[in-house]
């Protein structure tokens, strides 16, 4: 099952995605909210967290849940604060019952990951694509609209097209053709 933790918070954070299953993990913890109460109303512990980069509204929870259920923290690039293991490009990271294809996707952050089941049907898109083609800011450090563009290209090649659901790192998550609002974010990130 997938929950997101961060849905009516009135704070400025990112989603959190409690995935449970046979490895219970945080995709994402957010900033400026209970998150380890929240994680407590819906699980008794979790594995791990993993993070789609490193932006302060994704992470800044990142100690207290670390305090509290005492889990390794799996990102992209282990030189980012809290990130302790990496994981590669291509690499398979389990999330609830199902693996999940790393995908590095840069152009958002440097350290931007997607995490994509096949059998799932499953995408995490933390910021580079949002609900009805919306696409990740480029304009802040690290930012590269052509490598972010480059990136959503990647994410097309890769996942099914019918994929059943995308999670994303703000906003709703879409459950109705969610490959076609990644390429609606295409269209609208080469403009």
């Amino acid at each position: 099952m997938i929950r997101n933790l961060a849905r009516g918070q009135q704070a400025f954070t990112s989603n959190v995605f409690l995935v449970t299953g046979d490895r219970t993990v945080l995709v994402d913890v957010g900033n400026e909210f209970d998150v380890v109460s929240a994680v407590e109303e819906h699980a008794d512990d979790i594995d791990a967290v993993a993070v789609t980069h490193t932006h302060y509204d994704h992470v800044e929870n990142l100690d207290s849940v670390v305090d509290a259920f005492d889990v390794p923290v799996y990102g992209y690039d282990t030189d980012q604060d809290g990130v302790e293991h990496a994981i590669a490009d291509d690499e398979t990271i389990q999330l609830g019952d199902h693996g999940y294809r790393a995908l590095h996707t840069p152009g958002h952050k440097n350290d931007h990951l997607c995490f994509y089941s096949a059998d799932a049907g499953v995408l995490f898109a933390g910021d580079l694509v949002f609900a009805n083609g919306s696409f990740g800011r480029t304009d802040l450090e690290e930012g590269n609209r052509d490598l972010l563009v480059d990136s959503i290209q990647r994410v097309l090649s890769v996942v099914d097209e019918d994929l059943q659901e995308m999670h994303t790192g703000h906003g709703p998550s879409v459950t109705d053709a969610p490959y076609q609002d990644i390429e609606l974010a295409l269209q609208a990130a080469k403009f």
